[in-house]
Parts: C-alpha cells; structure tokens; sequence
C-alpha cells in the first residue's frame, strides 16, 4: 500500500462522500455514467457525466469531455474547459489547461493565472507550486512566499512541510525555514504531532523538532489518527500507538488509517473494516475500499487495476455494513 509513501497533490483527491449544504452527496454510477445520491441512496444529481469527483466546498469537479465544476443540484457552474481540476481549498482549485496550472475561484475566473508546471491543492494558506523542475510555495494572491528549491514538496500539515532536497527529505515551516534538516529517505505529512520517516530502509516516526520518537523498525508506515498508525512488518499490517507498541498486532495484508473510528484492512484478498482493537465490524468482502468520510465508505466489486476502482463496480456502505449504493446497480 506504501500508505506514507512521499506525494505532492497534484491529482484529484478521491474521497467517499461529501456534505454540500445540508445534504451529503457521494459519487454513483449507472449505465456508464455518473452523478451523485444521498446517504440514503436516492439519486439526487442524475447521472450524466463522464467523471467525477467529491464536493468541497459546494462545488465538485466533474468532466464533460472537459473538466468543469457542478453544484449541488447538477448545474454547471464551471464550464468544462480544463484538463485538469482539482478541489476547492481555501476558496481556489488548481486547474491545468494545457501543460500550464493556476487556481480559479467558485466564479470560475483565474485569481492566480496560468503559469506553473504543477500545482497542489490549498494547504494552511500555502499551495505547493512547480516552476520548471523545482517547487516552492505560493500564498492565495499569487504571491511565491517559499521559492522553488525543492525536488519534490508537499501540503503543510501541522505547521510543517516535507520536502526533499537532493536525495533526502526534511520538513519546512510556513515562511520556508528548514526545521528538521534533510535527512530521511522518504517523508510522509504530520498527524497528532508524528510524522512517518524513512531511514536505513525501515520506517519510523520524527516529532517536529526532528526527534526520532519511534525508531525506525518498519518495512511502511502511514499516518496517526486517534493514536494509532498502520505499519508493516515483512508481509504483514498492524497497529502501533505514539510509544512504537503494537495495539493491534501485525496481521492484515494491507491497511489503512483510521477513519470514524474504522480502519480498512486486507485480508485473504478482500477487505473489511475493523474497530480499534483489531475487531471486523464488516467482514473482508471488497474489491476495493477507502476509508470512511461523513458516515459512508466507498467500495469496489469485481476485477479491476489493483489498487484502485477503475474497472470495478463501485457501491458505499455505513459503519455496519450495510449498502446504501449496491455497487451491482
């Protein structure tokens, strides 16, 4: 899964559901095409589009040939005209007409002009921008508060920003200030104050000062929520607290963050979700699985590319297990 594996946001996030108002809406297809429903199932925005992705903000990316933002009900309130489109943050979302990105408001108008090779998602006021083969940092008017230096960075989390210099990754702070020196083979963002680190091979965790809190002793590792993180052990994920001791002991093929209080989890070739003891409250089943977001996970049936859900059949279900979008409609 490689689940803190060093990445800058230069996709579109896929995410399960998404409040938009007073409702919550998720991504459904039928018949090839998609739209979105409520946490009860019922089709609220009639499927009609090629592609598309969760609200944030009010608005969501959907593609009509080209990429463009719809509201709640279905309208149009972007035209499809971008090759790329991200979520809204902070009021903006990166786009990218040709080989060039900016950031446009819920106006659809560019508040930040085309002009950069790559661009990230709006992250604690600062969005990772790539300006030919090296990133740095804009604020929301434009302005480049970090200059591109970096081989590689990604989204602040906590105050802090993993980026790596030459062949080793350090962490900067908002005003571009090299807090824990490059030193680790790979970096993954802060959560609940640790953030994953590579060194020597093996993963471990680094507080914000560059401490090593958690030696490295792990093949992966992903990111802290409610005091426990998944690693893995040779073939096998568990669950560690802040101290490196295992609260759920190495077992799953494959895991993920917990999320509203569940944590998907592989097994046997299929995954489930399971509680904070290692307890399944839904059996392995799926395809396919991501975590859960406003009450609902998304989840996949059938073959398809390993990893994700294209080519599968895609469905949601709540905290019990139970459908509410059977992915066989």
């Amino acid at each position: 899964m490689n689940t803190s594996k060093f990445l800058f946001l230069s996709a579109l996030a896929v995410l399960g559901a998404a409040t938009v108002g007073a409702a919550t809406l998720f991504p459904v297809m039928m018949g090839g095409r998609w739209g979105y429903a409520d946490k009860s199932g019922k089709i609220i925005v009639n499927p009609q589009f090629d592609r598309v992705e969760v609200f944030s903000e009010k608005l969501a990316a959907v593609r009509l040939g080209k990429w463009g933002y719809a509201d709640g009900t279905g309208n149009l309130a972007i035209n499809p005209q971008f090759d790329k489109a991200g979520a809204f943050s902070d009021g903006l979302a990166a786009v990218a007409a040709g080989n060039r990105y900016g950031y446009v408001g819920a106006d659809g108008k560019y508040a930040i002009n085309p002009q950069f090779d790559d661009a990230s998602a709006f992250a604690e006021g600062r969005a990772a921008v790539k300006m030919g083969h090296q990133w740095g940092f804009i604020e929301k008017s434009g302005k480049i508060v970090i200059n591109p230096q970096f081989d590689e960075a990604a989204d602040f989390s906590g105050g802090l920003a993993a980026v790596k210099m030459g062949k080793s990754y350090g962490f900067v702070d908002a005003a571009g200030k090299v807090v824990v020196n490059p030193q680790f083979e790979n970096a993954g963002a802060f959560a609940e104050g640790l953030a994953a680190i590579r060194m020597d091979k093996h993963w471990g965790f680094t507080d914000k000062t560059g401490k090593i809190i958690i030696n490295p002793q792990f093949d992966d590792a992903g990111i802290f929520a409610k005091g426990l993180a998944p690693v893995r052990l040779g073939k096998v994920w568990g669950f560690v607290d802040p101290s490196g001791k295992f609260a759920v002991n190495p077992q799953f093929d494959d895991a993920g963050p917990f999320a509203e209080g569940l944590a998907r989890v592989k097994l046997g070739g299929h995954w489930g979700y399971v509680d904070m003891q290692g307890k399944f409250v839904i059996n392995p089943q799926f395809d396919a699985a991501m975590d859960f977001s406003n009450g609902l996970a998304r989840v996949g049936l059938g073959g398809g590319i390993s990893g994700n859900f294209i080519g599968r059949k895609v469905g949601y279900v709540d905290a019990a297990g139970k459908y509410v979008w059977n992915p066989n409609k």
